[in-house]
């Protein structure tokens, strides 16, 4: 591999205009023909944030500071210059890294490229903004609510989930139901909870309660992007099994003593504020034994990937949200209380994984 790379590198440094740009060319070719339908369709999706991170890094003129030094410079350094919060210009940092705009040299610290001083000039200074939350204008929009919807389902179809990995008889422990009143697992927030019936699938042997909880089926700001991994919306609706029940994650969680409170992609939605509300009205729920199962991305400190990178920059966009690193999922949940005892990853190219927390 590292023989071809550098055969190529050779022969575009020493050949004509013409041949280097028919090798640029034919070396696309190859990436594409390389690429799965999920790969075409990451790289499609998100291609627009390249152009406005670099308009965001022109304006905090990251492009020019990092060029006017041959050494590395850390995102604290870099905040001192731009004014920008260290965790917002971390992510933009990293996303720009991910896509080879600049160089990750080490944790929170980066360096200049040729595409970086290429890029170190004077930028647009406007853009469009709104002060509406996306959950208001998609309210407003059920055609781009549905298809929001068709996508999320095409885009988690075949790929792996929690229950693929994690060990409920491990986790499951010692608690038993004592009567038909104690409940396994509450799904919080959790959509129509496409995944519950594999669930069922899974405990078979254990007879006990799955609750899964949202806001009524006409409201516009149902949580999370839970969507089926296969089959349709419609009869994932239709959960015998499993009880729904109608609740709002803001108010006190009425389940008590639940073995799991499950919440998936729920907390990228949001900023650590709402996300410790969330939380704060489960904790007095719990019971001696209850311990609350985050499923959610938790990012490395440093060389994320550029696919998990767009995401990020696109919840930022969004939902003025994060993708959380594991060291910002600690901090949040320190600040109420909670910590994490274990961590399951089923999808690691993704940063896909299950935190099991507790109560300190």
């Amino acid at each position: 591999m590292e023989a071809l790379i550098t055969q190529a590198k050779q022969l575009a440094s020493t050949t004509s205009e013409t041949t280097r740009q028919q090798l640029i060319e034919q070396l696309r070719d190859l990436t594409y023909s390389l690429e799965t339908e999920d790969d075409t369709m990451q790289r499609l999706l998100y291609r627009q944030l390249e152009i406005v991170m670099i308009r965001v890094s022109e304006d905090l003129q990251l492009f020019e500071l990092l060029s006017s030094t041959q050494n590395s410079m850390t995102v604290e350094e870099l905040s001192q210059k731009t004014g920008a919060a260290p965790v917002l210009l971390g992510r933009v940092l990293r996303y720009l890294a991910s896509m080879k705009l600049i160089k990750e040299t080490g944790k929170n610290q980066y360096t200049s490229t040729k595409i970086t001083k290429t890029l170190a000039v004077s930028g647009n200074k406007a853009a469009n903004k709104t002060d509406e939350h996306i959950f208001s204008w998609v309210g407003r929009h059920p055609d781009v609510a549905a298809n929001f919807g068709k996508w999320m389902a095409r885009y988690m179809q075949g790929q792996k989930t929690w229950l693929d990995i994690f060990p409920f008889e491990k986790e499951v422990g010692s608690w038993k139901p004592t009567n038909g009143e104690d409940v396994l697992l509450v799904n919080v927030g959790g959509n129509f909870g496409p995944l519950l019936e594999g669930l069922k699938a899974k405990i078979a042997g254990i007879e006990s309660r799955i609750i899964l909880q949202e806001l009524p089926k006409d409201s516009n700001l149902r949580s999370g992007q839970d969507q089926p991994h296969d089959g349709d919306a419609a009869a994932a609706r239709e959960k015998p099994a499993v009880e729904t029940t109608v609740h709002d994650i803001y108010t006190p969680q009425p389940v008590k003593s639940a073995k799991f409170y499950y919440i998936r992609s729920v907390f990228h939605d949001f900023q650590d504020e709402k996300c410790s509300s969330i939380l704060r009205n489960i904790v007095p729920a719990m019971g001696t034994e209850s311990v609350i199962l985050i499923d959610e991305k938790i990012f490395p400190d440093s060389n994320v990937n550029w696919k998990m990178a767009q995401i990020d920059i696109s919840m930022m966009a969004c939902f003025a949200s994060i993708e959380r690193t594991e060291a910002m999922w600690d901090a949040l949940l320190d600040s109420i209380g909670l910590k994490v005892i274990r961590k399951y990853l089923y999808q690691p190219e993704f940063y896909d994984g299950v935190l099991v927390v507790e109560r300190k």
